[in-house]
């Protein structure tokens, strides 16, 4: 796992990855943080977008934030809770202009961001969000605590999917990003770390 043991406008993964075109997407993860301020979980950014793909939470207690190509989306009323591990998985459909978070694997409703496809070079970002392509941290916006098991696919997971994610059963290892094979560069704030048990 990731451990970010200090907020800092500095300290961050930056994930590499291939795929630089998508025309839908979904990320999963798993945190753990006592934060109770803003907070970044998944920062995407492309030139022209500084807000690509990002899963944002919010200082109020249930409420997350989502951006597609900066076309931001509230999520309310999710159950949210500190010092345990949670899962969250966002995803997202061209076809549509649809995203949907699951929280612990409990879905929000549907809502509309963009039906515009991704194809410019791709920074992806942990423990930060970028208010630049590749840069421009904001403490007040770090991560704190820890991460493990992101995965990233070009596509839209069906809510069995995400379930059987939700809950650790067999899912097919993203095809952008595979939690056992990233490639990546971290400073030296990081820590990588076995994960503790949930």
């Amino acid at each position: 796992m990731f451990t970010f043991p200090t907020e800092t406008d500095w300290a961050h993964v930056r994930i590499t990855t291939s795929k630089q075109s998508l025309e839908a997407a979904t990320v999963c993860l798993r945190f753990f943080t006592d934060i109770t301020r803003d907070f970044s979980l998944f920062s995407m950014a492309t030139p022209s977008h500084q807000n690509g793909f990002l899963i944002f939470k919010k200082q109020q207690v249930d409420e997350f934030q989502v951006f597609v190509k900066n076309a931001m989306v509230t999520f309310n009323g999710q159950k949210y809770n500190t010092n345990t591990w949670q899962s969250v998985c966002c995803t997202w459909d061209s076809d549509t202009g649809l995203t949907q978070l699951w929280l612990n694997g409990s879905p929000s409703s549907r809502k509309f961001t963009s039906s515009a496809l991704f194809n410019e070079p791709i920074i992806i970002v942990l423990g930060q969000e970028q208010d630049s392509h590749g840069g421009r941290f904001d403490d007040q916006q770090s991560f704190v605590g820890m991460m493990s098991d992101l995965q990233m696919w070009d596509y839209a997971l069906d809510p069995d999917q995400i379930h059987s994610y939700n809950h650790h059963l067999n899912v097919t290892d993203g095809n952008v990003l595979t939690w056992g094979s990233l490639e990546f560069r971290k400073t030296d704030q990081v820590h990588i770390e076995e994960k503790e048990h949930e």
